[in-house]
């Protein structure tokens, strides 16, 4: 995916809608897989509120908090309305939980196999369940998103949902969401 465009709020839907062919159905697919009603959502890389908005639409009882590495982001995401927005990498400290959702789309595959594991452990110590729709692995002539070397690191759809204990509920292309529930008592 072009690095180079990623950070424009402006420009952002137009370049990812073209990059990823069916990004509408994975964004219906990842809210679809929210495996309850929620009340807290924590959202890692909220970006323009793609998500949000079609989470809050089938969830409006949602109190959603946003984080993003990008301030031209985190300054969209904040006209969505939602709880928080914070200026935040997902290597950092995950905000306080418990959370009874962590979601993410398009944001994961940007972080190494042993940053996603990491991050899925923390995930886990907070949240009811975990959705996210993402760029995986998958062999060079299944590849629909361009990739870029560095900053794109997709693992298999497999891989994704053993390390965070869920499923793969869709699958198309390159693309996948994953679901994982874990028992809580808070």
């Amino acid at each position: 995916m072009a690095a180079q465009f990623h950070w424009d709020p402006e420009r952002y839907l137009d370049l990812i809608t073209s990059e990823v062919p069916r990004f509408e159905e994975l964004q219906e697919a990842t809210v679809k897989a929210i495996p309850f009603a929620v009340g807290r959502v924590l959202e890692l890389g909220i970006g323009t509120g793609e998500t949000t908005r079609r989470l809050l639409a089938r969830h409006p009882e949602a109190i959603v908090t946003g984080l993003d590495s990008s301030p031209q982001m985190v300054f969209r995401a904040r006209e969505l309305g939602v709880e928080e927005v914070r200026l935040a990498r997902m290597e950092d400290p995950l905000p306080d939980g418990p959370w009874d959702l962590v979601i993410s789309v398009l944001a994961i595959h940007h972080l190494t196999d042993d940053g996603k594991r990491d991050l899925f452990r923390r995930v886990r110590e907070q949240s009811r369940a975990l959705v996210l729709g993402d760029v995986v692995y998958v062999p060079p002539e299944r590849r629909v998103a361009p990739l870029e070397r560095g900053f794109d690191m997709p693992s298999p759809a497999a891989h994704l949902a053993r390390w965070c204990d869920g499923e793969v509920t869709w699958e198309a292309d390159d693309l996948a969401v994953i679901r994982a529930t874990y028992d809580r008592d808070d």
